[in-house]
């Protein structure tokens, strides 16, 4: 796959999983515990477009994520096979857009690897992101 290509994919993955609006979020929202955790900073986005938790996390709150991340990952392969994209490709895409929609105070994963807290300003995300 050329430069060009991955480029192509990458932002049409990208808008593709700006139209799912994070659909298992928006399902998690439903739960307290989740914006709870969210807002406390326990749970944070990872690059890799799963939910993961960052501190303070319990046996449920651990349960919660993993019911959210399978979720997700039942989308992304819906929709990577609807596109031609494997799981991994789609799931960093909605990656990116899921660390964009974060605000400010809520936790993400940095393109190095660490756990930050949203500011003010953008957040750090990976170049490869659209």
């Amino acid at each position: 796959m050329s430069m060009h290509s991955i480029r192509r994919f990458m932002l049409g993955s990208a808008l593709a999983a700006l139209a799912l609006g994070g659909l298992a979020p928006a399902q998690a929202q439903r739960d307290p515990a989740y914006e709870q955790a969210r807002a406390a900073g326990q749970v944070g986005e990872k690059m890799d477009g799963y939910l993961s938790v960052v501190s303070g996390g319990n046996a449920a709150l651990q349960r919660l994520v993993d019911d959210i991340n399978i979720r997700r990952k039942a989308v992304y392969t819906e929709r990577a096979q609807a596109s031609g994209s494997t799981v991994q490709e789609y799931a960093f895409a909605a990656g990116c857009q899921a660390i964009a929609r974060t605000e400010q105070g809520e936790k993400y994963q940095a393109p190095d690897g660490s756990w930050q807290t949203r500011g003010a300003g953008p957040p750090q995300r990976h170049a490869s992101c659209p």
